[in-house]
């Protein structure tokens, strides 16, 4: 294709998100590379010029994982879900809000534009609640499993986030929250990107990963459109399963309350977050009511 039929081919999208929000979700396993984490800000930062209002809501459970190790403490996971004590949540918080929110703004302000790294627990932005007793399977037998620090969220107040919008920044937000007593609580990032889509009436909300959207049960096609029907048939014929249901079951939850359209797409090859949103085909896969 010919530079300029690119072009022309992304005007629609340009001129029909114009002045909406996108909320773009950078899954931990799609930021390990720093080269290919640039190229995503990039288009974060052109997404942002082109008259877009960008929120980016980070993951970063391979870096709380790694930090963890080198101070000594053996993460705990139970069926696949995080034990988050004390200790762990101080280190996660550090992370997310120290190491991950500060590369991520530094390289914003490295393409030209202005980020600001806030929290959930930031001007009580989201607030939860401790996550009750979960019922896990173990070996065929069930067992509750207090996760520890880890929340629900109950409301999010996005008067700041419209602010800082409002003014030009672009918000980098950490999975942190605060319950009614003041207390931190570490929350899944998928479920927060969301639920900040919903509350700011996004057009959009992308979730980066590191695999190449929702795929077939045999792992070898990928779904470019998909409706809200068809995932659920795909979750409820065990095709969609695994990491993936947390992706989803944030797209479900954004596009029934409101957000036009959401994608997930491998967050691990170049510029694959323009290509999502401004040609025909796309990359991944695109969920829409």
């Amino acid at each position: 294709m010919k530079r300029e039929d690119v072009l022309m081919e992304a005007l629609p999208y340009i001129r029909q998100f114009h002045g909406k929000t996108i909320v773009i979700k950078l899954g931990g396993h799609a930021m390990v590379d720093p080269g290919i984490m640039n190229t995503v800000i990039e288009d974060a930062v052109l997404l942002h010029y082109i008259g877009m209002r960008v929120v980016i809501v980070h993951g970063g459970g391979p870096e709380i994982t790694e930090k963890m190790k080198a101070m000594g403490k053996e993460p705990k996971f139970v069926a696949g879900l995080r034990v988050t004590d004390q200790d762990t949540l101080e280190i996660a918080m550090m992370v997310l809000a120290g190491k991950i929110s500060n590369t991520i703004v530094s390289l914003i302000a490295k393409n030209g534009a202005r980020g600001v790294g806030i929290s959930g627990n930031d001007a009580n932005l989201v607030i939860a609640r401790k996550m009750d007793i979960q019922k896990v399977v173990i070996d065929d037998q069930e067992h509750e499993v207090d996760l520890g620090f880890v929340g629900e969220i109950r409301r999010v107040n996005p008067g700041l986030l419209r602010t800082l919008l409002d003014s030009g920044y672009i918000p980098v937000i950490s999975p942190l929250a605060i319950d009614e007593e003041g207390r931190n609580l570490n929350i899944n990032a998928d479920t927060m990107s969301g639920e900040l889509a919903v509350a700011l009436d996004a057009g959009k909300l992308v979730s980066l990963t590191d695999v190449d959207g929702v795929m077939d049960a045999a792992r070898t096609t990928v779904y470019h459109r998909l409706t809200l029907a068809e995932v659920e048939a795909m979750i409820a014929d065990g095709t969609i399963q695994g990491g993936m249901i947390p992706k989803i079951a944030a797209c479900l939850y954004a596009s029934k309350n409101g957000v036009e359209r959401c994608h997930i797409i491998n967050g691990n090859a170049p510029h694959n977050l323009i290509l999502e949103l401004f040609t025909d085909q796309g990359v991944g896969t695109m969920i829409r009511r």
